[in-house]
C-alpha cells in the first residue's frame, strides 16, 4: 500500500516543477491528486479531510530556498504531516508485557502483512537477540502458510504449522 502511495505522490509532485514559488492554486491542484490516492488506499474521508488541511494550511505561501524545488518542499510537508499523522516520529518498539509477546498483523489481502512479518521477525532476532515464532491464522488460502514458512526458514525465526480450513483460534491458542 505505501509504496503505490508514494508512487502517487512523486506523480503528483510533478505538478510543482518549475515554479518558484507554492501557490494557492498549485496547492489545490496537488492536494485533489493527493486526496484521491489516499481515497484509492482505503483511508477514512475524515483522515483525509483533516490531512489535507494540515498541509494545506504548512504549504501555502511555504518559501522555495534555492537549493530546493517546489516540489522538495511540498514532499517534505507531506511527509512529515503524514508521520504526524500516523502518531508522530517514535522510537523503538516496545516489548514492556511479560513474555510471550504476541503481535498481531491484521489487513486486506495483498496489503504487506506477511513480508512485514518477516522483517519484524529478522529485527527481532537480530537487534533485539529475541526468539520468534511465526504463525500464520490464514485457514482458507494454503498458499499463505507455506509462504509465511519459507519466510520463518530465510530469517531464522520458528514456524507453527497450521493446516488448511483449521480453526483460527485454535491455532493462535496452540502456538501460545
Amino acid at each position: 500500500m505505501f509504496e503505490n502511495l508514494s508512487q502517487k505522490f512523486a506523480k503528483t509532485v510533478q505538478n510543482l516543477r518549475g515554479k518558484g514559488r507554492i501557490s494557492e492554486e498549485n496547492i489545490s491542484e496537488t492536494l485533489r491528486e493527493v486526496r484521491m490516492a489516499l481515497l484509492e488506499a482505503d483511508v477514512a474521508l475524515p483522515v483525509i479531510k483533516t490531512f489535507i488541511d494540515a498541509v494545506r494550511v504548512k504549504a501555502q505561501g511555504a518559501e522555495v530556498a534555492t537549493s530546493l524545488t517546489p516540489g522538495q518542499v511540498f514532499v517534505s510537508i507531506l511527509q512529515r504531516e503524514l508521520v504526524e499523522l500516523m502518531g508522530g516520529a517514535r522510537e523503538g518498539f516496545e516489548l514492556r508485557a511479560q513474555p510471550p509477546y504476541v503481535v498481531l498483523l491484521a489487513g486486506l489481502q495483498g496489503a504487506g502483512k506477511t513480508t512485514t512479518a518477516g522483517k519484524l521477525a529478522r529485527w527481532l532476532i537480530e537487534s533485539r537477540k529475541k526468539r520468534v515464532l511465526l504463525v500464520s491464522t490464514d485457514v482458507r488460502r494454503p498458499a499463505a502458510i507455506l509462504q509465511l514458512q519459507r519466510l520463518a526458514e530465510q530469517v531464522g525465526a520458528g514456524f507453527h504449522p497450521s493446516e488448511s480450513g483449521g480453526d483460527p483460534v485454535a491455532i493462535a491458542e496452540s502456538a501460545l
